[in-house]
């Protein structure tokens, strides 16, 4: 019996086969064990082609050679074969992670940095600016420039926004402050209401980030680093998708904002 197109499709799709392949597991999987001929019989693809389909799905475990003659091959079982995928993701991931983690290491990436670092036209810091989009993009980005501060963070946000951004920060704090980095951070409280639970929220995360954090009550998200990168969410914080941010590199404007924001730091804890 032939599967239905639209399954073909969402099998061909899930499971990153092409459309014979697709049509030949199914065909399998509703016989369980066949020969070459039974298989092209039911899946509706070419006697010819199915001896290489077969060899493919084999190599990538979807099906297994029964030997003898002639020659019969059995499913594999769909729960076994998304295993044997979900591992190896897992595999490419791992290998892909290292690979990355040890490019740094290597001459070509030198030669990169040298040629970002001594471009043919110098970058004026008033060029330095971008719009950013999607939460863990600008994440990445935050992540990078809190992580090379080299005197000073600055950071403004929500409470609910910092304990979403608490796994990644506390190891990069912990780091700068060890580094003699000054650290500051502030959150605005849940509709900036004064209550026991906010002030119990923001003991919460300051012992979840290991710095001291200001309650205050500006709904704002932003961050300065060494009174010269500044990032600013120009979003409500919304949900992934929506997030939208502004990055800069403005030593005037971000002295400016610091000023703005030094009696902040100032105030002594209650």
């Amino acid at each position: 019996m032939i599967a239905k197109t639209e399954l073909i499709k969402k099998v061909k799709y899930h499971f990153n086969l092409n459309i014979y392949e697709s049509k030949v597991w199914l065909a399998l999987l509703g016989k369980t064990i066949a020969t070459v001929g039974e298989i092209a019989e039911i899946s509706d693809v070419p006697r010819s082609r199915v001896y290489d389909v077969l060899e493919s799905l084999e190599k990538r475990g979807f099906a297994i050679a029964k030997l003898g003659k002639p020659v019969k091959y059995i499913v594999v079982k769909p729960s076994v074969v998304i295993e044997h995928m979900k591992n190896n993701v897992v595999r490419l991931a791992e290998e892909k992670s290292k690979n990355l983690t040890t490019i740094k290491e290597s001459s070509e990436y030198r030669e990169l940095e040298l040629l970002h670092s001594k471009g043919i036209k110098p970058i004026q810091p008033e060029d330095l600016s971008s719009a950013i989009r999607g939460r863990q993009n600008i994440y990445t980005h935050l992540k990078e420039i809190i992580g090379n501060a080299e005197k000073e963070v600055m950071l403004v946000s929500t409470t609910t926004a910092l304990k979403r951004k608490a796994r990644f920060l506390k190891p990069i704090l912990a780091k700068l402050k060890n580094q003699g980095v000054a650290i500051n951070v502030a959150a605005s409280a849940k509709n900036n209401l004064e209550s026991d639970g906010e002030r119990s929220n923001i003991i919460s995360i300051s012992k979840e980030l290991g710095v001291p954090v200001r309650k205050i009550k500006i709904n704002a998200r932003f961050c300065i680093v060494d009174e010269s990168k500044i990032l600013v969410f120009v979003t409500p914080d919304s949900n992934d998708n929506k997030d939208m941010a502004v990055w800069m590199h403005s030593p005037f404007f971000g002295k400016a904002l610091k000023t703005f924001l030094n009696p902040i730091w100032r105030v002594k804890k209650k």
